[in-house]
């Protein structure tokens, strides 16, 4: 096996790296972008990727079958924070799978009214909860989210809202995911552990890598292990951090953030590279 210069720490990680690195035109690799590809911020409007990021997907795209990234954010909106139109062949699914922006065009169904309707009533479920200052909401578009980072004491400020949130979320048909230090209300119906099947199914991908960071990747770090029992290889990267270690337990390998995951990135592609040159 070429040496990637990092080493899964489990036996079926290692097996899934050497299916990747022995057929990387069939591969497939995903990977979140806050948090993966981008640090977390204060401001999600302003989380652009790691310095080196879009270089890395960049010149990791010629040489595998296919590269894409697997994220709640609008995809157009990913696309445009971490300048992934330069990276040729990319494949962004936004909110969870339900956009796709490929070769510069958005696919996207129209978004179901509750999320309206959520949106609307979110300031006087806050209100009426005694949100603390520095709660802030976010508009995705196909979802809302509800931010707590920014307050005195953001644990406890989201466990105050989770079940009054989960309640909204149910009367708009709705769904609540949690993340670091937010909750989004977001259509039922799609999930990154299933985009990441779909994906892999249409792309038939010999191998699998997916890479995250939060809570929200959890289903696609089970949906490499189911993968992996129906004969698909797979690895999971955990792109750590000290705000999230539910992921640590189903990582085949752990990475320090987002700087890690780019260093993996560029000796994946000199991994292949030398394979290809050798």
């Amino acid at each position: 096996m070429a040496d990637t210069g990092t080493e899964p720490r489990t036996e079926a990680g290692r097996a899934g790296l050497a299916a990747l690195l022995a057929a990387p035109g069939r591969a497939l690799i995903a990977l979140d972008y806050d948090g993966t590809l981008a640090p977390i911020v204060p401001d999600p409007a302003a989380a652009r990727a790691q310095p080196g990021a879009a270089a890395a997907l960049a010149r990791l795209a010629p040489l595998v079958g296919t590269l894409a990234v697997i994220t709640g954010r609008p995809a157009s909106l990913a696309v445009e924070l971490g300048r992934l139109d330069q990276v040729p062949g990319l494949i962004v699914l936004g909110q969870y799978g339900r956009q796709r922006w490929e070769s510069g065009t958005l696919t996207s169904p129209p978004a179901p009214p509750g999320v309206r309707e959520a949106w609307a009533k979110l300031p006087s479920v806050l209100a009426a909860l005694g949100a603390p200052e520095g709660t802030f909401l976010e508009d995705k578009g196909d979802a809302v989210a509800v931010h707590t980072r920014r307050t005195a004491d953001p644990d406890a400020a989201l466990n105050r809202f989770r079940g009054p949130l989960a309640a909204l979320a149910e009367r708009t048909g709705l769904v609540t995911e949690p993340g670091r230090m937010v909750i989004e209300l977001r259509p039922a119906g799609s999930d990154k552990g299933q985009t990441l099947k779909d994906l892999c199914a249409e792309r038939r991908a010999s191998a699998v890598m997916y890479g995250g960071d939060d809570l929200g990747d959890r289903a696609a770090f089970l949906a490499v292990a189911s993968l992996r029992s129906s004969g698909t290889p797979g690895l999971t990267v955990y792109s750590a951090s000290g705000e999230v270690t539910a992921l640590t337990e189903l990582a085949d390998l752990v990475v320090d953030g987002p700087g890690g995951v780019v260093a993996l990135l560029e000796s994946l592609a000199t991994a292949v590279s030398g394979q290809s040159s050798g």
